[in-house]
């Protein structure tokens, strides 16, 4: 019995052991595995977020909308990752994803421009009102552009302008052209042999429209107002500035622009006490040290005078034909001098990295100078050593998706740097840009695309919401008003959207 008993081990309990042991095995690999995954979302920006029960339920919902958004893409045999945004806007506008996007509260918009923020449409049927509009419609030359604006003095105007409205009249279809011509579209830059030529000749189109003083006004509340429907309750403009003027006056003192904005601002709060706004004060790089020099005492005079309002200094071009960072260094280190000066700091937000050439170190020197923040740096992820002192100095990226997407540097949003970033626990926040120059307005658009390439998650979205008012230029008490706001929004947003999806 003893020997049939050994025969039955050796034939049948081996097995069972070794069985065992796999069990064992696999249990051991699995517990590996967990630890890992545990260990990388532990690095990660969004690590501190906890969410409610009732942001648990609304993470659910709004993974099954995506997979069901990405399934039916897949079915109608739409190319999502190859297609450009303006191949894609009507169907991001058709969706429920973006529909529940525009209730989300987003906080602050930290990365925009003075010239970029309002709607095209808007912009040509309120420059036609005015009688001393012109467009130019002849071919460019040296001095103007083909579909470039402008208000003119009767007998003062130069050769090739025409009266918008009148020519808008005899030629409806020129209000396509114009449109057209002041909107950069990615499907259309095949064509273009400098992506950042046309998107510079956007700028200059509009350019003699915005120091009208009249337009002035209009312009910057409508964009005040369309930031606040979208639900963005704060602003920081990279802002050129430039001396105001009018026929009946001449020009206006330099700071009448900023005394205009605040006129604007009451406007605004009259429906929407909370939106707020802050300048930071912005020069090119393509300048010299002298030149910037200038502007930098020009920069802290008015914070001097405006503390609440101007919140920085920023340099911007095109990375790869202005001059480096380091090129200002003389200019740099005045800013201390001038600090003690005018008895006021003056931080920097330096454009960096924007750029997909390792060559561009620009990203090098936003961890030696004061800078609070980069605007976009995209090619931070080249620099291994500076990425991780950019985290440890809690210094935060604000991303311009589209913007990014649009000007040539990433074609598929799935592959933007910034998910590298928000991996290693790289702070950042969601911005436009330039979104009337692309084609739209608000921020929803670039929300949408970061939840659906980058794969988003409720706990992502709240830190990225959180993180713009967080890293913003507001004062402490106006921050903490700010957050406290925010939180009531988001906890709103949160319940109805989860009604919305029941």
């Amino acid at each position: 019995m003893m020997k049939k008993y050994l025969i039955y081990i050796s034939l049948f309990g081996a097995p069972l052991f070794w069985g065992q042991s796999k069990v064992t095995e696999k249990s051991a690999y699995q517990q590996s595995l967990t630890l890992s995954e545990t260990e990388n979302a532990a690095m990660a920006f969004d690590a501190d977020i906890k969410l409610s029960d009732a942001e648990i339920a609304l993470d659910k919902k709004l993974f099954q909308l995506r997979e069901q958004f990405l399934s039916d893409s897949k079915a109608k045999k739409i190319s999502l990752y190859n297609s450009s945004f303006n191949e894609l806007k009507p169907l991001i506008e058709s969706s429920k994803l973006f529909e529940i996007l525009q209730t989300m509260p987003k906080g602050g918009l930290l990365h925009t421009h003075s010239g970029g923020i309002t709607d095209v449409k808007w912009i040509i049927s309120t420059a036609r009102k005015y009688q001393e509009c012109y467009v130019y419609d002849q071919k460019d030359n040296d001095q103007f552009i083909s579909g470039q604006l402008g208000f003119f003095e009767k007998g003062k105007i130069p050769d090739g302008f025409v009266n918008l409205d009148k020519k808008l009249t005899s030629n409806p279809d020129f209000e396509k052209e114009l449109q057209d011509l002041l909107t950069l579209k990615r499907d259309n830059l095949c064509s273009y042999t400098d992506y950042w030529i046309e998107f510079e000749k956007r700028f200059k189109r509009i350019s003699l429209l915005l120091p009208y003083r009249p337009f002035f006004k209009e312009y910057y509340l409508k964009g005040f107002q369309d930031l606040v429907k979208d639900k963005v309750q704060h602003v920081e403009i990279r802002y050129i500035f430039d001396e105001l003027y009018d026929f009946q006056h001449g020009k206006y003192p330099l700071k009448t622009s900023i005394t205009d904005l605040q006129d604007i601002l009451k406007e605004v709060h009259q429906s929407d006490p909370r939106f707020t706004l802050k300048l930071i004060y912005s020069s090119f790089k393509f300048l010299d040290n002298e030149s910037i020099e200038k502007q930098l005492e020009t920069a802290f005079e008015m914070k001097k005078e405006f503390p609440d309002m101007i919140s920085g200094f920023d340099l911007v071009a095109d990375e790869a034909a202005g001059h480096n960072i380091s090129f200002f260094e003389k200019s740099w280190a005045k800013m201390s001098g001038l600090s003690k000066k005018y008895k006021v700091e003056l931080p920097l937000f330096l454009h960096a990295g924007e750029s997909n050439s390792i060559l561009n170190k620009n990203i090098l020197d936003v961890v030696l100078l004061n800078n609070k923040r980069i605007g976009h740096g995209l090619n931070l992820i080249y620099f291994p050593k500076t990425m991780e002192q950019v985290r440890k100095q809690n210094k935060l990226v604000e991303v311009s998706p589209l913007s990014n997407q649009i000007l040539g540097y990433v074609s598929d949003l799935r592959n933007h740097p910034a998910r590298v970033l928000l991996s290693n626990g790289v702070q950042c926040s969601i911005n436009s840009d330039d979104p009337s120059v692309y084609g739209y307005i608000g921020l929803s658009y670039d929300f949408w695309v970061t939840l659906v390439y980058w794969e988003l998650d409720v706990k992502a979205l709240k830190k990225l919401v959180f993180n713009s008012i967080t890293y913003s230029s507001l004062n402490d008490n106006e921050k903490k008003k700010a957050v406290d706001y925010l939180n009531l929004q988001w906890n709103d947003f949160v319940q109805k959207a989860n009604l919305q999806l029941n």
